[in-house]
């Protein structure tokens, strides 16, 4: 490993760390408690802008996205839940596979059209806690948005989701590329989501998606990312910090680093069930 690459992992660790509570801390934290919602019963929700104020994006696009894709994801997966609960030991078992299937996509599907809607309606102006961390742990501002419109713009002409999701596994933040509504990180909580589906961009651009990329980041909401990226952090506390990606910090990080790395892989595990 290189200089430059030890103080980029450096970086990236303190950043992690910088998230993560005290041993003592995370143990007084009780269980939340688990309300089930009814099969059925999610509702659609309206587009937190007006529509008609986006910069490079066009009212027609967007109101089409939001009351045709995202309605429908809306729809489908509450009546998908509506058939799952009524599956029996007897149901067969292709029809319990088809509508998980079902149910996977399109409960990602409503998930991230949501955030995608809500990261929208911003004066793009970058800010914020969820911008120092994502320089601290890139190197720069520019590095980490030239990967996400990297990611981006290899998704371009075909399908699918950018996601900067935080890791409940490593305490960091992941560029996260998937070409379908099924695919997603293990235990990352999406900060920023842009949608690289065509019904997102071409009513407006046909083929041209980097200059709808352009579009998204003039538009995009760093109050309401720094809102989610706290939100984040404050549940991965609660949670414990880390769970997986300081077996293994290197010696040569700062002591601060290494302790609580430490006292965390020290801490028992809960007995299994």
């Amino acid at each position: 490993m290189n200089r430059r690459e030890m103080l980029a992992s450096v970086a990236g660790a303190a950043a992690a760390t910088a998230i993560l509570p005290s041993i003592a801390e995370a143990k007084k934290m009780a269980p939340p408690d688990v309300t089930p919602r009814a099969a059925g019963t999610h509702a659609v929700v309206p587009l937190p802008f007006d529509p008609r104020k986006l910069r490079g994006l066009s009212e027609k696009m967007l109101t089409s996205h939001h009351n045709n894709n995202y309605v429908a994801a809306v729809k489908n997966l509450n009546k998908v839940e509506i058939e799952l609960d009524r599956v029996t030991k007897d149901t067969a078992g292709f029809q319990v596979s088809g509508l998980r299937e079902r149910e996977l996509t399109f409960t990602n599907s409503m998930n991230l059209h949501e955030r995608y809607f809500g990261n929208l309606g911003g004066d793009g102006k970058a800010s914020g806690n969820f911008l120092r961390a994502l320089t601290s742990q890139f190197g720069s501002a520019a590095r980490w948005e030239e990967q996400a419109r990297a990611t981006a713009m290899a998704l371009g002409g075909g399908s699918g989701w950018v996601v900067i999701a935080l890791s409940r596994l490593t305490g960091d933040l992941r560029i996260i590329a998937s070409r379908g509504h099924d695919q997603a990180v293990v235990a990352g909580e999406p900060i920023m989501v842009l949608d690289m589906f065509e019904h997102a961009y071409q009513m407006d651009f046909g083929a041209a998606h980097a200059k709808y990329i352009d579009a998204f980041f003039t538009n995009l909401n760093w109050s309401v990312l720094d809102d989610r990226f706290r939100a984040a952090t404050n549940a991965l506390r609660a949670y414990g910090g880390a769970t997986g990606g300081f077996a293994a910090v290197p010696t040569t990080v700062p002591a601060g680093i290494k302790a609580n790395a430490d006292a965390l892989r020290a801490t028992p595990s809960p007995k299994a069930q």
